[in-house]
């Protein structure tokens, strides 16, 4: 029984998916800052369960997602976000 050779081609034709480019909101919009207050922002980089979404998922810088995070830490500590969601 031969085994397939590493530099060999497949007969199945290649899947190419087009990903948008990802955009850091906060950069682009100058006008929308990064507060514990404002929980409604807040939850869109959070997920269902109550989880922080990494910078990968949502497009956010480095520096951004940083303050992203203590403020979802800091609405947390002060329960204007929830730290995990029921199931129930």
């Amino acid at each position: 029984m031969a085994l397939p050779s590493k530099g060999r081609k497949t007969s199945r034709p290649q899947k190419r998916f087009f990903q948008r480019r990802k955009y850091c909101r906060f950069c682009t919009d100058s006008n929308l800052k990064i507060d514990y207050k404002n929980h409604t922002i807040l939850k869109d980089f959070i997920t269902e369960r109550g989880k922080i979404m990494p910078r990968r998922i949502t497009g956010t810088c480095a520096k951004h997602q940083r303050v992203l995070t203590m403020a979802i830490k800091r609405a947390r500590m002060i329960a204007l976000l929830p730290f995990v969601v029921s199931e129930g």
